[in-house]
């Protein structure tokens, strides 16, 4: 599937997929320390950002992204890429380790660890998120330390890290995504993935206000491994602290 993607780089290819609501740009702080090691491509999934929406009568679940994450790679002549996702792009990450289809799967704040109650709690922030997207001007707010602050900090833990403009940018694209309420809906029924066939590294923001941090137990549990923990980050980390977002994906991604 073709999808719309930025690459940068040379090496070993690395997918970056972006969380629901969100698009590629997000991965943007990191993305040149990436790049001094890596073929760097991220792309924006059906149906946010710049790309296209899935074919008709395809559902937007989770397994269904990672499919046409899996189609763009084979459209691109790419096999067997490292792969990091983030929140849902990390619970794709993890799917597509689960398929055997990565050479390694980096995971930061994956989705489908919940309890009910922190199922409902995710999904009810995000829809509170969407519905200011599309009802208010980015641009006033995002200049105003006090509007950064109250707009972004339940994803980020240090929302002056954040530049103005890509708070712009982020809640356009999270306005007009038009996968966003089925895939939302989906998560009603996302369970984690079957147990993963490539190398999986998974690590949760010390103040992820969205995904909460206990998750990371469960997370670890699944795996059998001890989480990373990103400390000073939040749910999306990458503005937070580019420099340990960008180490946590290296060293996973690195020579075995």
């Amino acid at each position: 599937m073709e999808l719309a993607f930025e690459r940068r780089g040379s090496g070993e290819p690395l997918i970056l997929v972006h969380g629901i609501g969100h698009h590629l740009k997000g991965w943007a702080p990191v993305m040149d320390r990436l790049a001094a090691s890596h073929d760097v491509i991220a792309v924006d999934l059906p149906g946010f950002g710049a790309s296209p929406g899935l074919p008709a009568g395809v559902p937007y679940t989770a397994e269904s992204l990672a499919d046409a994450v899996e189609s763009f790679c084979a459209l691109l002549g790419i096999r067997e890429p490292h792969v990091a996702g983030n929140s849902l792009g990390g619970y794709i990450a993890l799917e597509l380790a689960s398929r055997g289809v990565v050479r390694t799967a980096t995971a930061i704040s994956p989705a489908g660890f919940w309890s009910r109650g922190e199922l409902l709690w995710c999904q009810g922030v995000l829809r509170m998120m969407r519905a200011s997207a599309r009802a208010m001007d980015p641009g006033p707010i995002a200049e105003n330390p006090v509007g950064r602050a109250l707009s972004a900090g339940l994803i980020v833990a240090r929302p002056s890290r954040l530049a103005p403009s890509a708070l712009v940018d982020a809640t356009m694209a999270l306005a007009g995504c038009e996968g966003f309420d089925e895939t939302l809906e989906s998560f009603s029924g996302l369970m984690p993935p079957a147990p993963p066939k490539s190398p999986i590294t998974i690590a949760w923001g010390e103040h992820d206000r969205l995904l909460l941090r206990r998750q990371a137990v469960r997370a670890a549990r699944w795996s059998g491994q001890r989480v990373k923990l990103l400390r000073g980050c939040g749910h999306v980390p990458m503005s937070d602290d580019p420099a340990l977002v960008a180490s946590v994906i290296l060293e996973a991604s690195g020579p075995r």
